[in-house]
């Protein structure tokens, strides 16, 4: 079986205090020697120069970086010129997304979906970035039935998705049967786990409510019973986490995706786990 490839998630800064702050911990996460950064991108590309400056940043420093794109509220022209923008950094990987509408926003855009996304990164560029599509194990929030959800995935892979990141999830099963189900579609590009840290219970719940993601109940009432002792909370989502993520390498996934909220306390508590185990 091939070496798992890992990857760790930023998001862009928002104040020169958080840039500052994000220099540090990418630093410490860089010593991990993580296959590639990737750098997240705002609702209706609202940090879309936040991201190329963090992306191009990353570059210089030696390291591979994926900006991360999507299409939702924005036009073919105004996608064409930031993928001439990437090329011109020599940036040769991506993240394509369809991204969420922000509030009080006013069309969807001319590409309503990502697979249109990624057909049309293709059609521009053919084959000089690597692309990296999203996943959704415990199915997408929107999706109007987990069958539709797995045909929506299959027409980003048929578009010309190399790979795909998953949200994040806590139930190593809903991976596998996912897997299962892609196999049975034909669909043979790797598909990382997305993995997010547990160290805050109550922006966990925030989170997870927004896009979906399921908190197994015996992990949701084993953090609640911690109250405000956050120091518990680290403690047993570091257990619970790592054995998720041993539980998935073993099981066979290509890699882990940690996202990894501009911290590197609790992304590199993870890997140390990992390596040891």
């Amino acid at each position: 079986m091939a070496t798992p490839d890992f990857s760790i998630e930023f998001f862009p800064p928002k104040t020169p205090e958080g840039a500052d702050k994000l220099r540090v911990a990418r630093a410490k996460l860089a010593l991990l020697q993580p296959k590639y950064f990737s750098v997240t991108f705002g609702a209706g590309g609202s940090t879309q120069q936040g991201t190329l400056d963090t992306v191009v940043e990353i570059l210089g420093e030696g390291h591979e970086a994926a900006p991360h794109l999507s299409c939702v509220g924005a036009s073919r022209a105004s996608i064409r010129a930031i993928l001439k923008q990437f090329q011109s950094h020599g940036i040769k990987r991506l993240v394509a997304l369809r991204g969420d509408l922000p509030s009080g926003y006013g069309g969807a855009g001319e590409l309503r979906y990502a697979s249109e996304l990624v057909e049309f990164i293709r059609a521009e560029t053919g084959d000089w970035f690597h692309i990296e599509v999203a996943a959704y194990p415990e199915v997408h929030p929107q999706a109007r039935s987990p069958q539709d959800d797995l045909q929506n995935f299959a027409r980003k892979v048929q578009a010309g998705a190399n790979a795909a990141i998953t949200q994040y999830f806590y139930n190593a099963d809903a991976y596998f049967a996912f897997m299962d189900q892609t196999r049975k579609l034909g669909i043979d590009i790797p598909v990382v786990a997305g993995i997010m840290p547990i160290t805050n219970y109550t922006q966990l719940l925030r989170f997870s409510d927004m896009c979906g993601a399921e908190i197994p109940r015996w992990v949701r009432l084993k953090l609640a019973s911690f109250g405000d002792d956050s120091a518990s909370i680290k403690a047993f989502g570091l257990d619970v986490v790592t054995q998720l993520c041993e539980r998935l390498l073993a099981g066979g996934a290509p890699g882990l995706h940690f996202y990894s909220m501009n911290q590197a306390v609790p992304t590199t508590a993870l890997w140390e786990r990992l390596k040891a185990g």
